[in-house]
């Protein structure tokens, strides 16, 4: 990555059911945060080494990056607004023009 945008990688997989029920969900925040927010899916079967580098035990979990650093997680089935709430932790806030 050549700018500063966290990234938030959605570890999924296709026998995961609720991984499923939110690649809708997360293709939506990805259109909407594009400029605050890099999204990157991850799947958990073909990308092993991956997934244990980030410890991910749970399918589906998302993880937040930024600066080369996990800084939070969500693990299994979470909706926009648990999502959105971790995003408004760490992101900057847009400036209201």
């Amino acid at each position: 990555m050549r700018d500063d945008k966290p990234l938030l990688v959605f570890f999924t997989s296709q026998r995961s059911g609720p991984a499923r029920r939110m690649e809708s969900l997360l293709a939506h925040l990805a259109r909407k945060e594009r400029t605050r927010v890099r999204v990157m899916r991850v799947d958990v079967e073909s990308q092993p080494e991956l997934a244990a580098r980030f410890r991910v035990d749970d399918v589906p979990t998302l993880v937040l990056v930024k600066r080369k650093r996990a800084v939070d997680r969500i693990a299994g089935r979470a909706s926009a607004p648990t999502i959105e709430a971790m995003l408004a932790r760490h992101l900057e806030t847009r400036a209201v023009a």
